[in-house]
């Protein structure tokens, strides 16, 4: 596995911090579990599903875009 995180694990966990919410907290507003969350910001899931993503966006009220670039 690569050290390099993705750049959505990357944008996940500075709009995160932004907002200063945890994983749990964001798990749970996004509707995702925490273990998938955990394993996205970790880079064990380096190409989540657009639907998991989209969750997360909407739940950090930022586009799609925004997280993938």
């Amino acid at each position: 596995m690569s050290k390099d995180l993705s750049t959505i694990a990357k944008n996940i966990k500075k709009h995160r911090a932004k907002l200063g919410v945890s994983q749990d907290k964001l798990s749970k507003l996004a509707g995702v579990t925490l273990h998938t969350l955990t394993k996205i910001e970790t880079g064990a899931t380096p190409n989540p599903t657009i639907d998991t993503v989209k969750k997360i966006a909407d739940a950090l009220g930022v586009s799609l875009d925004v997280l993938m670039k």
